[in-house]
């Protein structure tokens, strides 16, 4: 049995702007940041691996070492529950600023108001107000 999960982001080069902003959006905490030094694998000062919460949720992040062909896909996305259309507003105009909107805001049937975008990270995101 497991003893817990997390979900693992990667990066290149851009880690810690991107928990920076996360954890700035959604009120989140950095419990452990461990930055790689000189002489080590990956760039000195880039994350060799860091731990975040946003709204309770566990992630880490790192930067990757080496260039890959790569990234993140929309089929693997954060679903965030909005308290209210104010929150999903905020959250829609950071994550959306430099990034692709995958399905604008509006009300799909499902919710009475739904987003899915890419961030400027490549990180994809579904907002949601039940």
């Amino acid at each position: 049995m497991p003893r817990s999960v997390v979900t693992q982001l990667m990066f290149e080069g851009k880690a810690e702007e991107a928990m920076n902003l996360y954890v700035s959006l959604f009120n989140g905490s950095v419990p452990a940041v461990e930055k790689y030094k000189a002489g080590e694998h990956g760039p000195e000062g880039t994350i060799k691996r860091a731990e975040f919460t946003i709204a309770g949720h566990r992630l880490a992040c790192i930067d990757s070492p080496m260039p890959h062909a790569f990234t993140f896909t929309p089929s693997a996305s954060l679903f965030v529950e909005c308290a209210d259309e104010a929150e999903l507003d905020a959250a829609f105009a950071t994550l959306s600023a430099g990034g692709a909107v995958l399905m604008p805001p509006g009300g799909y049937g499902f919710s009475k108001k739904f987003t899915w975008i890419s961030d400027r990270f490549g990180v994809s995101w579904q907002l949601n107000l039940a």
